[in-house]
């Protein structure tokens, strides 16, 4: 391998515009490895408030991610899903498959301590899961569900299918899945998880997470909740309102509304658990051959800014979009 050569990138340019940008990169310093990524995945609910122009100028420096370059004002490079191979750095690593938290981008150099192993049995290509793996595991955290509980997952997206998928391994757990689309009831399906319309779902819940990233999705949670029930918001609306209905039994009720946000451990395993012990927790979880169901396509590097377009039109109900890279 050439120590110098190009990293070709995905840059956002403008509110819903982007282009892909070539740079000679430098050699890597002798902390660092050269990964040649294989592929990368979307989070659709992030990625496209920031595609959009979304993020509130309050967030704008707690919604950095790690390698991000640029800022929201544009133009910026974001993400912060990659799988790829060291292809230059310590011989115990040459060759072998990286999870990193890097944006899509064909060559990079990165430093040692921010990539992980792949754990043996998870292939590269369902390792693009992996960082809505970690935020299901932390809205479980914080939810804090207990053996027996009734629990509503209100949104089947790739965040929500998680939640529902873990919470299901729960002793003694009824976990309903809710969504609008009913193309989701196949999914949840292969998944062994049981799926409604709203019109169909369970109410007098003991717990329910909101995961629709919708006002009305929020309404339904509310609706579901049982006496002293708590309601999980994993949504993040951006600088979009969201009117939420606080009348009715909603006082009489009790009911808990608690926000989880995956860039913060869940408080009560802070003490305990580091960052990179969630990340392999939720790389462990990634190996089972059924979650490839959660990536419903698959498009080149050099399609991005197509695919970006494409994933942004209103009637698009996609879950994990990957992307794939060349070989070379």
């Amino acid at each position: 391998m050439s120590e110098s050569q190009d990293g070709c990138a995905f840059w956002i340019t403008g509110i819903e515009q982007a282009d892909i940008i070539c740079a000679r990169l430098p050699t890597p310093a002798s902390h660092e490895l050269r990964v040649r990524s294989l592929y990368s995945g979307i989070s659709r609910g992030t990625e496209m408030l920031v595609y959009r122009g979304q993020v509130p100028a309050s967030e704008s420096e707690r919604m950095q991610g790690p390698f991000q370059e640029g800022e929201f004002s544009f133009p910026i490079k974001y993400g912060y899903i990659n799988v790829g191979i060291v292809e230059a750095g310590p011989t115990h690593l040459i060759d072998k498959a990286v999870f990193s938290l890097f944006p899509h981008q064909t060559h990079f150099n990165i430093a040692e301590e921010a990539v992980t192993l792949l754990p043996d049995g998870l292939p590269a290509s369902r390792a693009v899961l992996t960082a809505n793996m970690e935020t299901a595991i932390n809205a479980l955290w914080d939810a804090q569900p207990s053996i027996g509980d009734q629990i509503s997952v209100v949104g089947a997206g790739v965040v929500g299918l998680l939640v529902a998928y873990l919470a299901n391994r729960i002793t003694g757990c009824n976990v309903q899945l809710i969504d609008i689309n009913p193309d989701r009831a196949s999914v949840a399906k292969a998944l062994d998880i049981e799926f409604a319309t709203p019109s169909q779902a369970k109410n007098e819940r003991d717990l329910v997470i909101h995961t629709s990233a919708t006002e009305q999705g929020l309404n339904a949670a509310i609706e579901l909740a049982g006496f002293e029930a708590r309601i999980v918001e994993m949504s993040w609306f951006g600088n979009r309102a969201a009117t939420l209905k606080l009348g009715g039994s909603f006082h009489s009720q009790r009911l808990q509304i608690l926000s989880s946000q995956v860039g913060h451990i869940a408080t009560r395993q802070r003490s305990r658990w580091s960052y990179q012990r969630r990340l392999q927790l939720a790389l462990s979880q990634l190996i089972d051959s059924r979650l490839d169901v959660l990536i419903s396509g698959e498009s080149d590097f050099t399609e991005l800014p197509n695919t970006f377009r494409w994933l942004n039109t209103p009637e698009n109900s996609s879950l994990c979009h990957r992307i794939r890279y060349a070989s070379s």
